[in-house]
This record gives C-alpha cells, structure tokens and sequence, in this order.
C-alpha cells in the first residue's frame, strides 16, 4: 500500500476478490489466531456493496492485510489492475495466477465461511 494512494478509498476498489483454496485455508488460519473481539469488530462492520468481507471500513485499509490473496497483493501493481488513483504504479505485465479460484469473497464466500 506504499505504493498506492489506497486512504481515502473506503474499499471501493476491493472486490470482487477471487480467493484460491490455499488462500482461503490461511486467511482461516489467521483468523482462528484473530482475537475476538477485533474479529467481531471486522465482522460487523457495514460496507459498501461488493466490496469485500474483510476490508475494515472504520480503519479505511484491508482488514487482513498480512495474509491478503494474491490478487489483492497485486493490485495496483499490473496493467490489469490498474489503481485509478495511481495508474502509474501498473509497471508490470498482466497478473495471472496459476490456481483456479474456489470462488469469490462476499458472494461465494461470507463470514459464515470463516
């Protein structure tokens, strides 16, 4: 996020978010290690529609920013995720991952999930 002028945002940018099956067993991991009551506060929180579960709107930034999907790491960074706010930042070649995604966060996926 150093790179990106992501305050000021409110998550707009942050969804849909395809999420794989490893990714998805370390955002959980991480979460189970979540102390409760930060968990809840992110879990409860109102957020634009789209956008994604874990984007923490009372503190403007990624709720799970350490343990992110790869998507959300890349973006800003590749001419196919360009930052609005920052295109220039999109020095790199289209992003791709090699895994197939197991769904989306918000829709395939909830808090129920987690």
């Amino acid at each position: 996020m150093e790179y990106l002028p992501c305050n000021g945002c409110r998550g707009l940018c942050c969804g849909p978010v395809p999420v794989t099956a490893q990714e998805l067993k370390i955002i959980r991991k991480a979460l189970d290690a979540m102390p409760e009551e930060q968990r809840s506060k992110l879990q409860h929180q109102l957020r634009f529609p789209g956008t994604c579960i874990f984007y923490d709107d009372d503190n403007d930034k990624c709720g799970i920013h350490s343990f992110r999907p790869g998507v959300c790491q890349a973006f800003g960074h590749y001419s196919n995720l360009i930052c609005f706010r920052n295109p220039a930042a999109a020095a790199e070649e289209g992003w791709d991952t090699s895994e197939e995604p197991a769904g989306i966060l918000s829709v395939d996926f909830t808090w129920k999930d987690f």
